[in-house]
């Protein structure tokens, strides 16, 4: 055995994130994803979609000659990427040399019998071209991972293969044809593309490279269409089975049970096709494939974010998830969607999902592995919110039957119980920035008790059921003294009164008065530029006070915010109108086109103009809506996808960069598709489809308002309005000791279980004047006291 020279090879890195295509069987017995861009395979998920196991494979053309011809098909080629049929993600990529020596076309499957995925390929020489050689080049990331691969030459009852291993999983590669010479190297020293750029064939050839950036290399017969395989499997054995099982099957019959698993899911779903197809792809379809190909039947319901890692070409190991992790928010909105086009099963195998990896104190983890494992470890409160209004447009939809509602109730309990016990104010943002009080959060929070408090009554719990509402009544009436601002530099410039913010910074008590001017560090900015004032932070997290009907779309002060909003947020791309999260957002490529690296420049959001176009069907403006659509699909790539970003600025052609083109964030982002899908349902219904109408009863048609305010110790209301009842919250038994008038009266009000963990007292304050205050403290049942005093001011 010949050891490769050069361990432990170059640094791994990843590759583009800007998909042209994903992929995966609908099948019990596979379990494989693969994506492709600029022609080639990409990476390749097995057995979960949450375990990326290969960086790419693609395919080299020589001459044969030493220092001769050498094109690399991903770099030396114009790619022509074309889907073989609406809503199924079968693509035909044909490669075109820039020097016009040869094409090369090919079709990729994942095989529905097998752990494996199938490339058929055939090279066609350029007139008069004769000579060339075909090489195949694999690069094994297994799994996540580059830095630890073993790889070896080997076979498989006579069948030649390569072989690599790593973390447990294996892989092998296999010809329809056999291989020529075979060899497998360290990346940048002894790796195929090394000796075939120096050599034009392989002049050297090494049997084994051992725990390190290594590739797979090996001659393919060019005379021929060939089908090239990949198996995995746990063991090698395994992965050899399935390359070896796949290539005697054919491709013809696995592209054929392919299509039609695929085209049986499809014909279940509503029709919600473009009328008038003029577009290259019919963008419902293409969606509803993303949204499908991203969950693993191995943990069924759970969907990753996206078959990406952004910027993948600039990262290496350390960025072990990339987006292929678990949103909670992102799955929520994956299964709104599947909602929206009718898929109900599978939107309620994501309900079950989200109710088995629910931590046990009632919230979700910022993101996890498809096992429930969290990554990382921020707290994002829409993220606890978002299962139960989810679940709520599940039962209203017809996914959940009415007999089978108290399945979810503990998920449920435990979840308003969270948000009542750890909101208003948020850990993280939806953007996984900043804490503090964002309408976006607020908005899906207090939709969210309310939710909770329907199913509280049909649970038999009225007292939680008023407990909830309470509670949803004092934050939406609070929002305008958090997060609304008026007569500052911005409104005037904008010729408005006043706006809702981005965000203002959190703290033990509400923020009425001066925190809203004050300021606050913006992530993803160099040092030195990430302080902002906190009343010049804009953003379109705005729109979710109407999304979730907590404000009318004709609201002043929404409008004005809109005003502002596109003042600071709105670009103008060739496709239409497109927005950026919020002013001096950081997330994005730098100005001149290097990848994000923990600072940059954030680029506009396609899933944002379908926000934008939600907001204008609750304005009742259709047709903006439409045009909006529209803009969508102009922010797609070449295969019908959608980016987390598209650029924005000036052209940069040597990093890839085109005005209103993908940019090399996230792609496919799974939201974005499915904010797509739910405009084409709201879009034909006339009607925001995911409005929860709980809120929108509540506060826009009955104009209720709170009764009390609420305050507990780790949330301290500082003031609260004349005419309200102030209710205490413990997280248990307690009496509370109290006085309106400075200690003269003292007055003793016990607390009662209210359920949800929670034991609150109300004080009977509705009658005090403003400029009184009301001071308290408790006593447990065992005697032992707070030993601390607070207090609320009454205000006008």
């Amino acid at each position: 055995m010949t050891d490769a020279p050069g361990f432990p090879g170059m640094m791994p890195r990843w590759t583009s994130s800007a998909k042209d295509g994903v992929g995966t069987a609908l099948s019990p017995r596979c379990a494989v994803w693969f994506t492709h861009s600029h022609g080639i395979l990409d990476e390749i998920y097995y057995p979960r979609v949450d375990q990326a196991c290969t960086r790419d494979c693609g395919l080299i053309v020589t001459d044969g000659v030493p220092g001769g011809f050498f094109a690399e098909e991903k770099r030396d080629t114009i790619t022509e990427t074309r889907r073989v049929a609406d809503g199924v993600p079968l693509f035909t990529i044909r490669n075109t040399c820039t020097q016009r020596r040869f094409v090369i076309e090919k079709r990729i499957v994942s095989d529905p019998m097998h752990d494996c995925v199938l490339q058929h390929i055939r090279l066609i020489p350029g007139d008069g071209v004769a000579g060339l050689r075909l090489f195949v080049l694999l690069a094994p990331h297994l799994v996540n991972g580059g830095a630890h691969n073993t790889g070896w030459v080997g076979d498989c009852k006579r069948t030649p293969m390569l072989f690599a291993t790593g973390d447990g999983t294996s892989l092998a590669l296999a010809c329809s044809s056999g291989f020529g010479a075979r060899s497998v190297g360290f990346v940048g020293f002894s790796d195929g593309w090394q000796i075939l750029r120096r050599d034009g064939h392989l002049a050297e050839t090494y049997d084994h490279a051992a725990d390190g950036n290594i590739a797979l290399v090996a001659e393919i017969d060019a005379t021929a269409p060939v089908l090239l395989a990949i198996g995995f499997g746990r063991k090698p054995e395994a992965a050899a089975f399935h390359a070896a099982a796949s290539l005697a099957r054919g491709y013809d019959r696995a592209e054929t049970e392919y299509a039609a698993n695929w085209r049986a899911w499809q014909e279940s779903l509503e029709p919600l096709d473009p009328v008038q197809q003029t577009t290259p792809h019919n963008y419902y379809r293409v969606s509803t494939a993303v949204l499908r190909c991203h969950e693993s039947p191995l943990f069924p319901g759970g969907s990753i974010a996206s078959l990406s890692i952004p910027w993948g070409a600039s990262k290496g190991d350390d960025d072990l998830g990339g987006y292929h992790l678990v949103w909670p928010r992102d799955l929520a909105e994956t299964a709104g969607a599947l909602l929206a086009c009718g898929a109900l099963e599978d939107a309620r195998r994501t309900l079950d999902y989200l109710r088995i990896i629910q931590e046990a104190d009632g919230h979700w983890p910022q993101n996890t592995w498809l096992d429930g494992s969290p990554y990382w470890h921020g707290l994002q409160m829409d993220e606890t919110a978002f299962p139960i209004l989810l679940l709520d447009l599940a039962f209203r939809n017809g996914a959940i039957p009415e007999t089978e509602l108290a399945e979810y109730w503990p998920m449920v309990e435990r979840a308003s119980a969270f948000i009542v016990c750890n909101g208003p104010a948020t850990g993280q943002d939806r953007w996984e920035e900043n804490a503090g009080y964002t309408p976006a959060t607020l908005a899906v929070e207090i939709a969210g008790l309310l939710a909770a408090a329907d199913l509280a009554e049909r649970m038999g719990e009225p007292a939680i059921a008023g407990f909830l509402r309470d509670t949803a009544d004092a934050w939406n009436a609070d929002i305008e003294s958090w997060i609304y601002v008026s007569g500052t530099d911005l409104a005037r410039k904008c010729g408005v009164a006043g706006y809702y913010l981005r965000i203002a910074a959190d703290g033990d008590h509400d923020l009425s008065g001066a925190p809203v001017h004050g300021r606050i560090a913006v992530r993803n900015r160099p040092a030195g530029e990430a302080d902002i004032a906190t009343d010049e932070l804009v953003g379109a997290d705005a729109l979710a006070l109407v999304r979730f009907g907590l404000r009318a779309a004709a609201d002043p002060r929404i409008r004005d915010t809109i005003a502002v909003i596109d003042h600071l947020t709105r670009v103008d791309l060739p496709q239409g109108p497109v927005w950026h999260r919020y002013n001096n957002d950081g997330y994005g490529e730098h100005t001149d086109g290097r990848p994000f690296d923990g600072t940059g420049h954030g680029r506009a959001w396609p899933l944002l103009t379908g926000e934008r176009a939600h907001y204008a069907i609750a304005a009742d403006d259709l047709a903006e809506a439409e045009r909006l659509r529209t803009t969508i699909e102009g922010c797609t790539s070449e295969g019908g996808l959608l980016p987390e970003q598209v650029w924005d600025s000036d052209d940069i052609p040597e990093h890839e960069l085109f005005r209103g083109r993908p940019s090399g964030s996230a792609m496919p982002l799974v939201w974005a598709h499915a904010e797509y899908v739910k405009l084409l349902r709201s879009l034909r219904d006339g009607a925001v489809f995911d409005l929860p109408p709980q809120p929108a009863r509540r506060y826009l048609v009955e104009k209720t308002q709170p009764r009390c305010r609420d305050w507990r110790e780790n949330w301290r209301r500082a003031r609260m309005p004349a005419g309200q009842v102030l209710r205490v919250e413990l997280d248990g038994p307690g009496t509370i000791r109290w006085t309106d008038d400075d200690w003269v009266t003292i007055r003793e009000t016990p607390t009662s279980d209210v359920g949800l963990g929670i034991h609150a007292a109300e004080l009977p304050t509705g009658s005090l004047p403003a400029g009184r205050s009301v001071a308290f403290t408790w006593r447990r049942p065992d005697g032992t006291w707070r030993r601390r005093n607070f207090a609320v001011a009454i205000t006008a």
